[in-house]
């Protein structure tokens, strides 16, 4: 139950599971993925999720059902006849990511997870992000950061154009609410693969040397890396001069309230605040609002209005004799009707959120960092915040996706999400599938990845200082 919560809650994570180098050789040398599922269990499966997705995922508005049904019907013929259990899976994250959706998803058993590489490849350990458009290499082992210079742009995968590849073999296995980040999370996983896997990859260097490199999934011994990684935290604070800089990594810990407490001496010698979400892929709404409560002088938030389906039997029977023309001005048959075709909804009751009493509050003008790994509760947040004049949101569109995941499990082991809540700005703005948009848009190019800045902290701070008057700190342009 703790491995699944752990795979929900980082469902955009890049990273897959370690393995320890010892059974990583064995299974290396004695190549073979696990295959104990039988043709019933395939079948039920696959039917599980379709019915599923049918009853609960609070979507199916947008879904081709035609598409959809006949899309059922055809896996059913390929599930029966794949090789082995990953295969298997392989098949249901593809059928799954039909419905386009970042919070309906198929998640591996863990005796296959563990198989399963994105980044080590004995030697060489390559990490990638869609940057520009381009697949580019933004991070190698240390001792490969000359061979492979970070900046790299893959060009190949398997003699086929890298985004011919993405098309055909990586994105259609990704589920996502914008196309934005499927083509992120595709460029992250574009050699994901068991362990074994054989790639050969063409490159294009930064100076414009090309490089062909043949790689295979190993598990890799050094844990160097370059750029090194920040060690992963809570939360980050920092000054810059009178610019108060905070870093929001994840709402999932309840702690991040007392810490955020502890450094609001700090901050009331600030005349700014950077508040950076941009590697918050969520958590609870809860933990994020209860930090907003601190950076505002409001009494009252307005978050989310959340609908989720609703299913009444007797009126899904009565709607289905009810013709479109049979509904003007005639409620009850506009009902059944809306029974029948599944567009029926629950409203849940509305109030706003009170604040409750804060030891100090901070209210100054503040900046909130958003990116495409912005999610799910980090959305909410920014939801809360909408109305704030004096906040404004910088960086590139959010993750578009946030909700509630009904999980159930699958036969084999593995276990699927889906989405059940739809949430929209109380105004009736959607973002699930578009994305918040922020106020003032800054995107890193590839140049940036070459010098290691951070254009987007560097264009708040210049922001902050120009607005409260202040000289611009120290090293920002």
């Amino acid at each position: 139950m703790i491995m699944r919560a752990l795979k929900i809650l980082m469902f955009c994570s890049i990273f897959c599971c370690s393995l320890n180098f010892i059974t990583a050789q064995q299974i290396t040398a004695n190549y073979k993925l696990p295959d104990n599922m039988t043709v019933g269990e395939k079948i039920y499966g696959l039917s599980k999720l379709w019915q599923e997705v049918n009853y609960n995922f609070v979507y199916l508005d947008k879904v081709d059902r035609e598409g959809w049904n006949k899309a059922y019907q055809s896996a059913i013929q390929t599930v029966m006849h794949t090789t082995n259990d990953y295969e298997y899976y392989r098949e249901l994250q593809k059928f799954c990511a039909l419905l386009k959706d970042g919070h309906t998803n198929v998640y591996l058993p863990e005796r296959i997870d563990t198989l399963i590489y994105n980044s080590d490849f004995g030697n060489y350990r390559l990490f990638l992000e869609n940057v520009e458009g381009e697949a580019i290499i933004v991070r190698v082992n240390q001792s490969k950061k000359d061979e492979l210079p970070v900046g790299s742009r893959i060009l190949e995968v398997n003699r086929i154009p890298v985004w011919d590849y993405i098309d055909q073999y990586v994105a259609p296995n990704i589920g996502s609410s914008t196309e934005y980040v499927l083509k992120d999370l595709a460029v992250m996983r574009l050699l994901e693969g068991p362990v074994g896997a054989t790639y050969t990859i063409k490159i294009q260097k930064p100076d414009g040397t090309p490089a062909t490199l043949d790689l295979k999934h190993e598990r890799s011994m050094e844990k160097e890396v370059y750029p090194s990684l920040e060690p992963d935290k809570l939360m980050d604070f920092k000054m810059y001069d009178q610019i108060a800089y905070v870093a929001l990594n994840s709402f999932r810990n309840n702690g991040l309230d007392s810490l955020f407490a502890g450094i609001l001496p700090q901050l009331s010698n600030a005349k700014g605040l950077i508040i950076d979400l941009r590697l918050n892929s969520g958590g609870s709404t809860n933990v994020g609002v209860n930090i907003l409560e601190y950076i505002t002088s409001d009494t009252l938030f307005y978050g989310p209005v959340s609908m989720s389906r609703e299913h009444i039997p007797v009126f899904k029977a009565w709607g289905s004799s009810v013709r479109p023309q049979d509904t003007t001005r005639n409620d009850w048959r506009k009902k059944c009707l809306l029974y029948y075709q599944d567009k029926m909804y629950y409203t849940f009751d509305y109030s706003p959120w009170v604040c409750g009493p804060k030891s100090q509050r901070f209210v100054k003008p503040t900046v909130i960092l958003t990116g495409h790994l912005t999610a799910s509760a980090a959305e909410d947040f920014l939801v809360f915040a909408d109305n704030q004049e004096h906040i404004i949101r910088m960086g590139e569109k959010t993750y578009g996706s946030t909700g509630q995941p009904f999980v159930f499990d699958l036969p084999g082991g593995g276990f699927a999400i889906v989405c059940t809540k739809k949430d929209v700005f109380k105004d009736g703005r959607e973002f699930v599938g578009y994305g918040i948009v922020p106020h003032i848009t800054v995107k890193r190019t590839l140049q940036d990845y070459l010098d290691q800045k951070d254009v987007v902290l560097e264009k708040a701070l210049k922001y902050l200082s120009e607005f409260v008057l202040f000289e611009v700190p120290a090293g920002i342009e």
